[in-house]
């Protein structure tokens, strides 16, 4: 960074692609056989330097994709959009609450998310 001093380095397609939210994916339906991403610990590596933007959508839409997934598998005839995307919502909050804290380091520098 010596050659652009103060300048943003954001890191596009950096999601890590959670396997626990691809196996449910699959489990429950879904075709995401080869699916993988950047290991959380180059991210972290990525956060503590002169990266100042991780964008990890694809993990947010993993969560919610297969938290209703599972709703829908469970509870076929479900059609209440409260009913499958609460799980989603709280799936996606449990997953940027670790994002945050445990690969982001971005821990007490935010809003409280509850």
């Amino acid at each position: 960074m010596k050659k652009l001093p103060g300048f943003p380095i954001v890191l596009h397609g950096s999601s890590s692609v959670p396997q626990e939210y691809v196996d449910m994916i699959n489990k429950y339906g879904g075709k995401l056989p080869d699916a993988v991403g950047i290991p959380e610990e180059q991210l972290r590596k990525a956060a503590k330097s002169a990266v100042c933007k991780i964008n990890i959508d694809s993990d947010s839409r993993l969560a919610f994709t297969a938290a209703v997934r599972k709703v829908f598998a469970e509870k076929p005839a479900e059609f209440d959009p409260r009913k499958y995307c609460g799980p989603a919502r709280d799936l996606m909050t449990e997953l940027y609450k670790h994002k945050i804290k445990e690969v982001l380091g971005s821990d007490n520098k935010l809003a409280q998310l509850d």
